[in-house]
């Protein structure tokens, strides 16, 4: 049996024609391409030369997330645990069709932008990244607990993972958002050992899906 290992998955495109940056807000579901890309991702480890026999399935309770996490349950034959910790990070821009990093352009957004460290507009970095690691490593100790061997799979969205991806590695937390190695159907992999994860992959499955990436906090 491979070493277990543990997969932060992106969901997949949303249906979003307004351009809106949706964070938390009800209603934002998959686009056609965006159940595509998830079907991909999830046929990337039940098949083929990167197959994996994943035994846990979890999925922060967005409806974008928990549609993606669909397809892995079908796929593996699974049930989906809702896990709140891996949810879309708290945002005041919610709702409004410009990114933060236009945000310069309106004067009434001013004020959330004075520490863009922290960041002053959201939910801190520091405990984003504090609330996926406990998750991961819950999620973990589960499965030691129970036994079974395997892989666990988290399905969840580009902020919480590139904050996991950036604290596991060591680096900052603050950083361009606009920058994140962490696509739509994007698997990130750890490995954990003697307490402590380490990033052992990358890859993106959907990348052939010509998507729009847009609404992310």
């Amino acid at each position: 049996m491979p070493a277990r290992r543990l997969h932060l998955v992106r969901h997949g495109e949303v249906h979003n024609p307004g351009g809106v940056l949706y964070g938390r807000l009800p209603g934002y579901r998959l686009s056609e391409r965006g159940h595509r890309m998830a079907e991909l991702a999830a046929a990337h480890l039940a098949s083929g030369p990167a197959a994996r026999p994943v035994v846990r399935l979890a999925a922060s309770p967005l409806e974008r997330a928990q549609e993606s996490a669909q397809h892995w349950a079908d796929a593996f034959g699974l049930q989906i645990r809702t896990e709140h910790r891996i949810i879309e990070p708290t945002n005041a821009f919610e709702g409004k069709t410009f990114e933060a990093s236009g945000a310069l352009r309106h004067p009434s957004a001013w004020p959330l932008l004075r520490n863009p460290f922290k960041p002053s507009w959201g939910e801190p970095y520091r405990a984003i990244a504090q609330r996926v690691r406990a998750a991961m490593e819950d999620a973990w100790d589960e499965l030691d607990e129970s036994g079974d061997d395997g892989d666990i799979v988290m399905v969840s969205h580009q902020s919480p993972i590139w904050m996991a991806h950036l604290d596991i590695a060591g680096q900052r937390l603050w950083h361009d958002p606009r920058k994140r190695r962490c696509q739509l159907s994007s698997i990130t992999t750890f490995t954990r050992s003697g307490g402590d994860f380490t990033e052992i992959g990358y890859a993106e499955p959907a990348a052939s899906v010509a998507a729009i990436d847009q609404g992310a906090v």
